[in-house]
């Protein structure tokens, strides 16, 4: 079993059941933290006392409160962290179930487990763990749908940069001339137009309006 276990969640009752679990199943060390900064500061001291974690648990969102914080959500401490130390496994543990998140999260920071916060969630969040140290990847069943999904496969960066300038409400002329200014190729006018088709086609929606309002609900802006 892991020896020494870091959990990144701003809630204490969560916290506290996590904590009583991993107990149970045999962890020795736990930490925790409330924010993200911290949750950095006590993986970079292990390190430096050449005692690292060898699981990170973490969250995605983190509720903003009095204190300024650098590290903003989950995605980013994963990113933060493995750039200190890229082997440490992680386990996600959230109530996000957007079907774009849970595969960027899985493609691109190569995240191990995927727990949905749930009835179920503290018998599913052995099972991520066991399968981990064997070496596997786990998804809790109800979001393994997100993997199946091949609409994703066929959004870039480059999309989600379009989308997001949409939603904030600039023209494709004023993205053309954006794009331009920003060296973000390509950045012609009827690429843009093309892409936004493309989009459209994609997520099977009806006006520009509707794809935006489709890419909020599933999480890509």
């Amino acid at each position: 079993m892991f020896t020494k276990v870091l959990i990144a969640e701003d809630f204490d009752s969560i916290n506290i059941a996590l904590i009583q679990t991993l107990e149970n199943m045999g962890v020795k060390e736990i930490e925790h933290a409330k924010y993200c900064d911290d949750a950095l500061l006590k993986a970079k001291k292990a390190i430096q006392d050449k005692a690292p974690f060898d699981l990170l648990i973490s969250d995605l969102s983190f509720e903003t409160d009095y204190r300024t914080v650098s590290l903003k959500s989950g995605e980013e401490l994963i990113m933060a962290i493995r750039k200190i130390q890229p082997e440490i496994p992680v386990l996600v543990y959230t109530v996000e179930d957007k079907s774009f998140v849970i595969k960027t999260l899985i493609k691109d920071l190569k995240v191990n487990a995927f727990v949905h916060k749930g009835r179920n969630s503290i018998s599913q969040l052995k099972t991520a763990m066991e399968t981990i140290l064997f070496g596997g990847n786990f998804i809790s069943q109800n979001l393994a749908h997100a993997l199946k999904d091949t609409n994703f496969n066929e959004i870039e960066d480059y999309d989600v940069e379009v989308l997001t300038h949409l939603a904030k409400g600039v023209t494709i002329e004023e993205m053309e001339l954006l794009f331009k200014s920003k060296d973000i190729k390509p950045n012609s006018k009827s690429y843009i137009e093309k892409r936004v088709s493309k989009l459209k086609d994609v997520f099977k929606a009806k006006t520009t309006i509707h794809l935006i309002a489709l890419s909020k609900d599933l999480g890509i802006i």
